[in-house]
């Protein structure tokens, strides 16, 4: 996506808000199903596989949109509230070791902007 023209990036990402398929996705992006199975380091079978899938893991749609040089956002919308952004959900945690050798997680809260 970098190497495209700034005019193209932005007609990529407006026809990208109006699709609902992750083969869309790839597709609106350039990208064949080889292109991004390297770029992710798997065969082209599991892309195909992951493109049909209705249900997958976070981290999963994270990796995927993130290989076609996206950012992958989640939202939780409630009526009457404004939108709530849930962070750092499908991607790990960074951890460390204190003195005594017990294990430590770095991270926010999982909701920005959400009252504690």
């Amino acid at each position: 996506m970098a190497a495209l023209p700034k005019e193209r990036r932005q007609r990529v990402q407006a026809r990208a808000m109006e699709l609902a398929t992750l083969k869309d996705l790839r597709q609106a992006a350039q990208q064949t199903q080889e292109q991004l199975a390297s770029a992710l380091g798997v065969g082209q079978d599991t892309i195909s596989r992951l493109e049909k899938r209705s249900d997958m893991l976070l981290s999963t749609l994270r990796h995927y949109i993130e290989s076609m040089g996206g950012q992958l956002n989640l939202v939780a919308q409630f009526p009457n509230r404004p939108p709530v952004v849930i962070e750092h959900l499908g991607r790990e945690l960074s951890t460390s070791r204190n003195k005594t050798g017990a294990v430590q997680r770095r991270g926010r809260s999982v909701a920005s902007g959400a009252a504690n």
